[in-house]
């Protein structure tokens, strides 16, 4: 089944995410459908761009995030696919797979410019139209030389990038917009309304650019608190 590999890898006993355990449907053809992007700060920040596709949201991991700049062609390593439920996640997962914060970053439609999604996908070439927020007009996912698509779930190694449009620019989206679309608030904001006291001592990164964020996102939200 679509979800097997993420709920094999959660222990929703412990992690707030959804189960997904309603079946879903999701439009055909050139019919909008939703998309989001998660800001997530795990053992490290990264993106996860996520399309609804087949009754899931079909995900990707884009560690330096989107990128308006055409000539700026953003690795985004294919993931487990992920219940539709997950598209209006935001919170803090705190311990195991994927411990850390999730900010829903950017929502709203995506629709293909091609008639065949799976086909496209198979090929290694899918053309979409996003209509967010923050990420606006055409965009590809192209998969690199020599990667396989494998549908379900392996990583597999992607590029996402802008097509040359009106929303396109030199623009540094992520630095520019960097809050929630769903709460209008940073990582701390969502830390300090959950539990900041889970990471006074362990934390999911310690070292390095991801250890000092939480070091310093731990420190905010135990003040908001």
């Amino acid at each position: 089944m679509a979800l097997d590999k993420y709920r094999e890898k959660r222990d929703f006993a412990k992690s707030p995410e959804p189960v997904g355990a309603t079946p879903r449907t999701s439009p055909t053809g050139r019919t909008p459908r939703f998309f989001c992007v998660q800001k997530h700060l795990a053992s490290h920040l990264h993106y996860d761009f996520r399309l609804e596709h087949n009754g899931v949201l079909w995900s990707w991991a884009v560690p330096k995030g989107p990128s308006l700049d055409p000539a700026t062609k953003r690795l985004a390593m294919h993931v487990e696919d992920h219940p539709l439920e997950y598209g209006e996640f935001e919170g803090v997962i705190p311990s195991g797979y994927g411990a850390g914060i999730v900010m829903l970053w950017d929502r709203g439609t995506w629709t293909p410019e091609v008639d065949d999604v799976d086909a496209a996908l198979k090929k290694g070439d899918l053309k979409l139209t996003l209509d967010g927020y923050k990420l606006k007009g055409s965009w590809a996912l192209v998969r690199t030389k020599g990667a396989r698509w494998s549908p379900g779930g392996a990583d597999r190694s992607w590029l996402l990038i802008k097509h040359r449009d009106q929303w396109a620019g030199d623009v540094d989206i992520a630095t520019f917009a960097p809050l929630s679309v769903k709460s209008e608030g940073d990582f701390a904001d969502i830390l300090s309304r959950d539990n900041p006291d889970i990471w006074r001592t362990e934390r999911p990164a310690k070292g390095g650019e991801a250890g000092a964020m939480y070091t310093r996102i731990v420190a905010q939200a135990m003040d908001m608190r």
